[in-house]
């Protein structure tokens, strides 16, 4: 999936960019942290620059947030959990992909909409529970904005910085990402046992 990815990037730049953001909002197992690396990368061996990569990328994630949100705020849960049960595989997510990101959408908030941007899959995700509750659009449009242009920004500045040892970022992030899926799932079971306990 990399050398897809980055030969899409390279063909395509800007447009490239903007697209594989986008799809990666409606299909979170393409790595955005290998996305945005390597637009940081190519700003230091091509013409693109990292504003415009920035603003790109921020406009893809935009754009692709408020398509998952229209999704979400038409089907509802009961019938996106049927999609998720039966083209799971295809779309690469299980149902307590939902679960986890309804359960940060409860807990935190709207705030969770900027927060979660920041967190791989459930970055994505949280676009659902938003659009299964109808949550403001215009607040909705604010922190999805804020937070996307904060991770884009960090992740397409290290890919600049790093040059050619872009992808050591990646390689950072997987261990990241393990470290957040195993206290997610703390948060859960905790939040799922203090709830039986109190009921």
């Amino acid at each position: 999936m990399e050398t897809w990815i980055t030969s899409i990037m390279a063909d395509f730049g800007y447009i490239g960019i903007f697209l594989l953001i986008m799809v990666e909002n409606l299909f979170p197992p393409i790595p955005s942290e290998i996305i945005l690396t390597f637009g940081g990368f190519m700003t230091t061996v091509s013409s693109l620059n990292v504003v415009m990569v920035i603003i790109v990328a921020t406009l893809g994630s935009v754009v692709g947030a408020i398509l998952l949100y229209k999704v979400a705020s038409y089907f509802g849960k009961e019938q996106l959990s049927k999609i998720v049960l039966k083209h799971g595989r295809i779309l690469r997510l299980k149902e307590s992909d939902i679960e986890r990101a309804e359960n940060f959408f409860l807990k935190y908030g709207s705030w969770a909409v900027f927060l979660c941007r920041m967190i791989p899959l459930i970055r994505s995700l949280i676009s659902i529970p938003a659009g299964m509750t109808k949550m403001k659009m215009s607040r909705f449009l604010v922190l999805t904005t804020a937070g996307s242009l904060l991770w884009n920004t960090v992740l397409i500045g290290l890919g600049a910085f790093l040059g050619e040892s872009w992808n050591e970022i990646v390689v950072f992030m997987d261990s990241f990402s393990t470290i957040i899926y195993s206290i997610i799932a703390v948060i859960v079971v905790v939040g799922t046992a203090t709830i039986i306990r109190y009921n």
